[in-house]
């Protein structure tokens, strides 16, 4: 009989986290207690918010049910360790859908793990092999989760940082937001030593370190982290920044599910807007990522699509078309 009341709710709260009706009899015999503390115990954990409906009947059943707020979780260390990979696997690219939230609930995650399970974690890691695209440049996920915390925890953080020009430096900053291009992840920041806001590729720093002096956070000037990552990014004199305008003989729902975000979102013309009239969209965006890079993107959508503007875009479509003609020619010669 588990006599240690904290205890038994962990260990009730675990059982009922399992997607199913739990008769009160059932929980009884698991726990080794009468009914009676079954049904107190589970008084005790919605005062805590956890949802737990109950059925009546004969024998009666509970089970934990969706409710208005996120209560802590109980996980078992299959689950966790399944959880932690995961997280630190999508962390490590910056893929569509992995975002700042998927990487602060990996630092929180990442925190409370023991050390048996963090070992678990790191070996499964090591002994596998992702299958990226190649979009962007892999990041140790410990590099993400440190300035995750930091960034949660309102914590200056000193790091090392390579400019593109491989220059070295050291940065003392007040980290503000982590943002995914879907390629990469920048780190938008105060720079201390520079008294002004700056933007940091996060595959050029190295060692985080998390000061622990706390700070208020200062007032962005565009409001949203991305914004100001994509002007940082637009004033750049070296970022190459160009606007390309493209048609797709496919509706914009279609193209969007297959095209990657950080390309822009396409919207839906009519016969008016250069359309054919059968589901065409039009495609309107600005990006510094290099032409054949772009040219190769459009080509793997499956879809027609035709190039209207820049003209550098449409001569690297012809020549990567080209080529991939030559590629699948048989050889008359042989």
């Amino acid at each position: 009989m588990t006599t240690d009341t904290p205890a038994r709710l962990l260990q009730l709260l675990s059982l009922l986290q399992t997607p199913r009706e739990w008769p009160g009899g059932e929980l009884a015999d698991r726990l080794r207690v009468s009914r009676r503390t079954v049904r107190r115990d589970i008084d005790r954990l919605r005062e805590l918010g956890y949802p737990v409906q109950a059925t009546k009947g004969s024998d009666g059943g509970y089970r934990l049910v969706a409710g208005k707020a996120m209560p802590p979780l109980v996980l078992d260390d299959e689950e966790a360790v399944a959880i932690a990979v995961g997280l630190r696997a999508g962390a490590g690219h910056a893929l569509e859908g992995v975002d700042e939230a998927s990487v602060r609930a990996l630092a929180k995650l990442e925190q409370v793990l023991p050390a048996r399970l963090r070992h678990r974690v790191s070996t499964l890691q090591a002994a596998t092999t992702p299958l990226t695209s190649g979009d962007g440049a892999s990041i140790a996920p410990e590099t993400l989760t440190v300035i995750a915390s930091t960034v949660a925890g309102q914590e200056r953080l000193r790091f090392g940082y390579r400019a593109k020009d491989g220059i070295e430096s050291r940065r003392l900053t007040e980290p503000y937001r982590l943002v995914s291009t879907g390629r990469r992840w920048y780190l938008v920041a105060y720079d201390l030593d520079r008294g002004d806001w700056r933007t940091f590729r996060v595959d050029r720093v190295s060692d985080p370190f998390a000061t622990g002096a706390r700070f208020t956070p200062r007032e962005l000037p565009t409001g949203s982290a991305a914004e100001y990552l994509r002007r940082s990014i637009h004033r750049r004199p070296d970022s190459n920044e160009y606007t390309y305008d493209v048609t797709f003989a496919a509706p914009a729902e279609w193209v969007a599910a297959r095209l990657p975000a950080w390309l822009g979102r396409p919207e839906d013309i009519g016969d008016d807007d250069g359309g054919d009239g059968g589901g065409s969209c039009r495609l309107r965006a600005s990006t510094s990522d290099p032409l054949e890079w772009v040219a190769m993107r459009l080509a793997l959508l499956g879809c027609e699509f035709t190039v209207r503007e820049p003209v550098a875009l449409t001569e690297c479509v012809r020549e990567l078309g080209g080529r991939l003609a030559r590629a699948g020619a048989p050889d008359l010669q042989g």
